[in-house]
């Protein structure tokens, strides 16, 4: 009887310790209609997200979601390209209904400079914000043309799975430095700014 009991307690316990969490995605209309759901295992947490997009400075894009999350998803990027800048925020939280409240967004700069594109050349300075701590450098090859673009991104944004990554997509190398201008200044394609940015955000951020 105690033999049965201990494997019945075994088998229900993981059920029973899964988190609830608050879990929302935006209408067209911008509403976040909350509801309640059980994570599908101990291995979830209950997770906020947003997803900014800004162009030329202006604010074109925040996307707002609450659901559950495994920690590997917990991260925060930014890739900013001066012209484009995409931020994504996602927070957990390991207790019942923690995901109350979605991530404040503060534009600050941190000191960093790296070299940006602007359709022309890459000798322009761009500042960097919030944990943008390197400089980026990504060339692809279209049309017997090499097109590059710089700017500052975020450490996970240099992470080995997302330079792995963007060397499989369309032939883009992607390489990250530490160190104010270590991005190097080169001439660019105009073309770059009107095809290149749009692609880099597809492949991390949707």
């Amino acid at each position: 009887m105690f033999l049965f009991a201990l494997v019945l307690g075994v088998l229900v316990l993981p059920e029973a310790d899964t988190l609830k969490c608050y879990e929302c995605s935006e209408d067209l209309s911008g509403t976040c209609t909350e509801k309640t759901t059980e994570c599908p295992s101990q291995n979830y947490q209950c997770a906020v997200e947003r997803s900014l997009i800004f162009q030329g400075g202006r604010k074109i894009s925040d996307v707002k979601a609450k659901g559950c999350a495994v920690p590997e998803q917990c991260l925060e990027h930014s890739i900013n390209f001066g012209v484009s800048r995409t931020v994504q925020k996602t927070t957990c939280c390991s207790t019942e209904l923690c995901n109350n409240q979605f991530p404040d967004y503060k534009s600050i700069p941190n000191g960093k400079k790296c070299f940006s594109c602007d359709g022309q050349s890459c000798t322009s300075t761009l500042n960097c914000e919030e944990d943008e701590n390197y400089c980026i450098k990504a060339t692809v090859n279209s049309e017997g043309q090499t097109l590059t673009l710089k700017g500052c991104a975020s450490k996970s944004m240099c992470s080995d799975q997302a330079t792995s990554l963007m060397k499989q997509f369309n032939g883009t190398q992607f390489s990250c430095c530490q160190g104010n201008y270590c991005n190097s200044a080169s001439t660019a394609s105009p073309i770059l700014l009107h095809l290149l940015v749009p692609l880099f955000f597809s492949v991390f951020f949707l």
